[in-house]
């Protein structure tokens, strides 16, 4: 590879699919295993749910809310199924979790969501890229 690449200020699709697929898997991967996995057993467990409720629709409402964001979404998001849609619930989760749960917070407590909302908006600007199943269902689909 020669040095020009590297300065260079174009790109190529490929090298915009594999960003994508990187943002996807990472940022989807991530929460799941960090976040979602964990709130998705509490959700099917026998405890009570104690949870905030910002918008007064109910405890059990939020946390159902943040259990289909964190895992359910994030999963979609990982293996590249309907990208678009499941990145708007993880947008609006990590941007309220920044904006009104960490907003007074020390950064350190800010940083993480606004490092995955960066990531998901990204994917939600990107779309799914080549290496997802969304492109293999839309390459099928034209076939037929």
């Amino acid at each position: 590879m020669s040095t020009q690449n590297f300065f260079s200020s174009g790109t190529s699709t490929t090298r915009v699919d594999y960003a994508a697929l990187i943002l996807r898997v990472v940022g989807g991967a991530a929460m799941v295993y960090g976040h979602g996995w964990s709130k998705f057993n509490k959700f099917l467990g026998e405890s009570n749910i104690e949870f905030m409720d910002p918008f007064g629709i109910g405890h059990g409402a939020t946390f159902f809310l943040v259990v289909f964001a964190e895992f359910i979404c994030a999963l979609l998001l990982t293996i590249g199924l309907f990208t678009r849609l499941a990145a708007i619930p993880l947008v609006l989760n990590m941007a309220y979790i920044a904006f009104f749960v960490h907003i007074s917070d020390e950064f350190g407590k800010l940083e993480l969501p606004s490092m995955y909302l960066a990531m998901y908006l990204a994917v939600l600007l990107l779309g799914p890229g080549k290496f997802s199943l969304d492109r293999m269902i839309g390459k099928r689909k034209k076939t037929i």
